[in-house]
Formats: structure tokens, C-alpha cells, sequence
């Protein structure tokens, strides 16, 4: 069977809602970590004008395939092998980058290298969207915030929910604009970056 998450099930639509405006001025669109699959072919198959290239490491690429090829859509491409350190980004230019639920599974160097390849790798102008739970001002926003946060340093250090503040110094560094912080449904947030290169 192929993979399934019923988080992404639950908030691919909240989503597909908020983002869909900045989506529909883009061609080609990154997704950072695929996962299961099922964001690349729900959005793919309500925005059919744009074209969705799945990324992720290569042990997850079989449950992507699945989705994909189930779907039969054509405007979802393979999945691409990328590891945010690796260096080995893509040589095309993208009008827009979406990840869902990454930085909190990344550890703070691997956060910090995916805003530095998206910045070479997002046309001027171009969007870069991050999904997920957010601390704000070094505080949790809910009670299952703080616990899925002590689940996720419990399971690895390294890991755990990032700071907005350290997220949107972060974007400026790499030249990119906080446009929209979205307040999305399960305590979790939709962030939205512009590149001003």
C-alpha cells in the first residue's frame, strides 16, 4: 500500500486555500521533502496550469512514485533526490518553493541550508512558502505544541519547532521578504517569503 499521512490529509485543502493566489502566477513549482506524496498530487490536480516537482531523499522517493503514478496526472514530475546539505541542488530556476513540516524535522544547520539553496534556486520576485507549527517570541502557542515539540527532541535532539523570529532573520538574510503569516487550522502556520534578489 502506498504511504499515507492523515495530517496531510486534513490540511492539504486549509492550504491549497491560502496559498492557491500566489500558486496560480507560477509555472514551476519545488517541493522541499514530498513525503508521502499527497500534497504534489492534490495540488497538481487543482492547479493543472503549473508544473509540481517532488523532491525529497532518496528513501522516500517509492511512496511518491505511487501517488504519483496512481494519479496519473501530468503535471507532477518524479521525484528528484535532494538533501538540503548536500549542495547538490537543482540547476532549473523555480517561481516558487513550497515545504510542509520540515523545519521542525531538520536540524538548525539543515534549516538554515535550505533557505540558502532556495535563495539560488527561486526567480527574483518568486515565492517561498513553509508550512508548520511555530514558536513565537520563544514561547509555544498551544499545549500540543509544547508537547509534540518534547516528543520530537525526545525522539532527536537536534530537532524541535523553530523559532519565527530566528526563521524570518533568517529569510533576510538570504534576501527574501516576509509577505503573509498565516494562522492555519491544528496550531500550525503558513509562512510566505518573497524573493527580492
Amino acid at each position: 500500500m502506498k504511504p499515507f499521512s492523515q495530517a496531510c490529509e486534513n490540511n492539504k485543502t486549509p492550504i491549497l486555500n491560502e496559498v492557491s493566489s500566489y500558486l496560480a502566477v507560477c509555472k514551476d513549482v519545488l517541493e522541499i521533502g514530498s513525503g508521502t506524496g499527497q500534497h504534489a498530487v492534490f495540488f497538481a490536480e487543482n492547479m493543472p496550469a503549473l508544473a509540481w516537482h517532488t523532491s525529497d531523499r532518496i528513501e522516500n522517493h517509492t511512496g511518491i512514485i505511487e501517488w504519483i503514478d496512481e494519479s496519473q496526472l501530468s503535471n507532477v514530475e518524479l521525484p528528484i533526490e535532494l538533501d538540503v546539505v548536500s549542495y547538490e541542488w537543482p540547476t532549473c530556476c523555480f517561481d516558487g518553493v513550497f515545504t510542509a513540516n520540515t523545519c521542525h524535522i531538520m536540524h538548525w544547520h539543515e534549516v538554515v541550508s535550505m533557505f540558502e539553496g532556495v535563495s539560488l534556486i527561486l526567480s527574483s520576485g518568486g515565492h517561498f512558502m513553509i508550512y508548520g507549527p511555530f514558536n513565537y517570541n520563544n514561547d509555544y502557542t498551544s499545549d500540543s505544541n509544547r508537547r509534540f515539540d518534547n516528543m520530537l527532541r525526545e525522539r532527536d535532539p537536534g530537532s524541535g519547532l523553530r523559532d519565527f523570529e530566528s526563521l524570518e532573520s533568517l529569510a533576510k538574510n538570504n534576501s527574501f521578504s516576509l509577505l503573509k503569516d498565516v494562522a492555519m487550522p491544528a496550531n500550525n502556520r503558513l509562512l510566505i517569503f518573497k524573493s527580492i534578489m
